[in-house]
This record gives C-alpha cells, structure tokens and sequence, in this order.
C-alpha cells in the first residue's frame, strides 16, 4: 500500500488513539497501519507493537504533516488506517 491509498479510503482512522481503538476490536479488519517518521516513539509504539503482532502492514510516512495532509486535516497527524468496509 503507499499513502495515495489512504487518501481514497472509504474508512479510515485519524490519529492514534482511533488507531488503538480500531486495532483492539476483533470486529474490525485494518488493512494497513500508516506512521510518521517525526512522530514521537512513545506515541506510536503501542501502535507498532499491535499492528506488527497482528500481521498487519505497516507503511512509513516522512512527516505527520504529510500523513495528516492524506487524510484530509489540516494538521498532522502521527498515525492512521485503513480498515476494511
């Protein structure tokens, strides 16, 4: 997946803590896991530990002002996904 798939996404999570939440429930199948490189580690490491212990992609993103800007907001964010419909 690159970050021109996260732009076109139906549904998707914003953010690290929707990112968290969407990763915890068995319900929901995220395809893939977006990280900005800029973000802090302590912020996105519990992402990481979850999406790599469920065998979910992980793509690296340079900035979160580039991985917000994907998403649509104007500010940047430090992780996103994308789930399936």
């Amino acid at each position: 997946m690159s970050i021109d798939d996260i732009r076109q996404a139906k549904k998707k999570t914003i953010g690290t803590n929707q990112t968290l939440k969407v990763l915890k429930q068995s319900g929901e199948r995220v395809l893939c896991v977006y990280i900005a490189r800029d973000a802090e580690s302590r912020v996105t490491d519990p992402v990481i530990h979850l999406a790599s212990r469920q065998g979910i992609e992980i793509e690296w993103v340079d900035t979160m002002k580039q991985l917000g800007k994907a998403c649509g907001i104007e500010v940047g964010a430090a992780t996103a996904s994308i789930v399936a419909d």
